[in-house]
């Protein structure tokens, strides 16, 4: 019984280290983990979805009360977790498009399951999207380098990361200048944020898992610096890339947001990728031109699909506690008197409606 186990065991051992050791079965094996991952996130995003409406609707307890919302989190989890793996196997440059897979997945689920109504854009954005994504596994670098702890020293001492890595703090410095100090709450330098932090968490996370890949072959990577480093940088830039995303979502729509990321997060990728990684070194220029052609595609396919969503039904604004109002204590709900000048004004702001009496004193 024992010798067949361990038999069992070598050859699974064996046919692992197969995968990993043939670098078109390693690619294609990249390639699936992140469309599963995809789809696990798309899948999770939904569940976590219906149980917002649901709360909105019943009026229930908290969403994260939920079991069902739980279930949605670690399936993010697991997603996030394939999304990590795919970068060991495969190019960043072509792990970063497939995102789309994502939007796309998510459409189909809200369709399907939650019942939205299906529109001529998100046939024609899936269908974009599907076209781009074949175009990018097709044209994308297959040559695969093996990621050790050397050759990420090498590349990250190397003069050409350098310069690029003080181009972006110093975009990054102005970018945050004009956030936090001249307050310019503007969507695209929110953006260009999170896609700057984005560049330097693709580089570390694909080196992270790398080097942890040739770990499992045997090559250990654990004992070298540069590893602790770049997990330290992995870890740092993707909070801090949750952080500003955070904010991006509560001060625009997902519509606006959802497609700007998209579009931000894989450019940076495919340059970070290009830059520390050398990936597209020695691709024939049309392999180039068509990966490029592969991105607008996805680029314009979730435009279409993630422009104008249905909303989830929120709790009408168009009231303001009494509780708020100086000397009042009732804490129903109703509408300001419109005969108040001070009250009056203040609904008009809160309904955005034309000005009131007091606006034209």
């Amino acid at each position: 019984m024992n010798t067949s186990n361990s038999s069992a065991s070598m050859k699974a051992d064996a046919f692992s280290g197969e995968i990993l050791q043939n670098p078109l079965q390693a690619y294609l094996l990249g390639i699936i983990v992140s469309i599963c991952g995809n789809v696990l996130i798309s899948i999770s995003l939904n569940i976590q979805k219906y149980t917002h409406v649901r709360q909105v609707q019943r009026g229930s307890k908290p969403y994260y009360t939920s079991a069902l919302w739980w279930m949605g989190v670690i399936l993010m989890g697991v997603g996030e977790l394939g999304n990590f793996a795919a970068y060991g196997f495969a190019p960043a440059s072509l792990i970063a498009p497939l995102g789309c897979v994502s939007v796309l997945a998510s459409a189909v689920i809200s369709v399907v399951f939650l019942k939205e109504t299906i529109r001529a854009s998100d046939i024609l954005g899936g269908t974009l999207a599907i076209t781009g994504t074949y175009l990018l596994v097709t044209f994308a670098p297959h040559n695969i380098s093996l990621v050790t702890a050397q050759m990420v020293h090498y590349y990250f001492i190397s003069w050409y990361f350098l310069v690029y890595i003080v181009i972006e703090i110093l975009l990054f410095a102005l970018l945050l200048f004009l956030y936090k100090i001249k307050k310019i709450k503007h969507i695209v330098i929110v953006m260009l944020l999170v896609a700057l932090l984005a560049s330097v968490t693709v580089i570390s996370v694909k080196a992270v898992s790398g080097m942890l890949t040739e770990t499992i072959k045997g090559s250990l990577q654990l004992v070298y610096p540069i590893f602790y480093v770049m997990f330290v940088v992995m870890v740092a830039s993707c909070a801090f890339q949750i952080k500003f995303l955070n904010q991006a979502m509560k001060m625009f729509d997902a519509t606006e947001v959802v497609p700007i990321n998209y579009v931000f997060f894989t450019t940076s990728a495919i340059v970070a990728g290009i830059v520390f990684y050398q990936e597209f070194e020695d691709l024939a220029m049309i392999n180039i031109l068509m990966f490029v052609f592969g991105c607008l595609l996805s680029f314009v396919g979730v435009y279409l699909i993630a422009r104008n969503r249905p909303k989830i039904k929120q709790e009408t604004g168009n009231f303001i506690p009494m509780e708020t109002i100086p000397g009042r204590r009732h804490i129903t709900k109703v509408q300001p008197e419109a005969s108040a000048l001070p009250y009056g004004s203040l609904a008009d702001k809160l309904m955005c409606n034309r000005p009131g009496p007091s606006d034209d004193s």
